[in-house]
């Protein structure tokens, strides 16, 4: 482990400032999904499915990025080497303590919309289900709305 250099020190703040702004702004699309979810609008879910997907790989980029300097610095990927990083940047080390926090949010709050999504598609399966059962009994009603006998067999007292 060596001391790292000016440089070293105000990327690793400069990538805790990009990721705590990209949590919140991840934070506040789970909650336009989850209100999407509640009123059920599948075209506004599937526009905020693809922003999710985009800003979750930005996230991603970053907390990478800032993993990797740590772990080259040689103070390891977790919470302790961070703040062993972050000890004489106060300012950094309230960013790291936003970003554990705003992560955590996002964590329950992507829970929560799971759970929604996981009764939408129950309720959805349940009706796929009557609507199997019902394309399973004979038709009622001829192409030209006449009703139709059901069953397939014999009339009683014929031959």
């Amino acid at each position: 482990m060596h001391t790292p250099n000016p440089q070293e020190l105000q990327r690793i703040a400069l990538l805790l400032e990009a990721e705590s702004s990209q949590l919140r702004k991840f934070l506040d699309l789970l909650e336009r999904e989850e209100a999407v979810l509640i009123s059920a609008d599948t075209d506004g879910l599937l526009s905020i499915t693809k922003e999710k997907n985009e800003r979750y790989r930005q996230l991603q980029h970053l907390h990478d990025d800032r993993s990797i300097l740590a772990a080259r610095l040689g103070h390891g990927r977790g919470d302790t080497a961070m703040r062993a990083l972050c000890a004489r940047m106060p300012r950094a080390l309230a960013r790291w303590d936003e970003v554990l926090s705003l992560a955590a949010q996002a964590r329950e709050r992507n829970h929560i919309n799971g759970q929604l999504i996981s009764k939408h598609l129950q309720h959805n399966q349940a009706a796929l289900s009557v609507l199997l059962t019902a394309a399973d009994h004979p038709q009622l009603y001829d192409a030209g709305g006449h009703s139709r006998p059901s069953g397939g067999g014999r009339m009683l007292g014929s031959a």
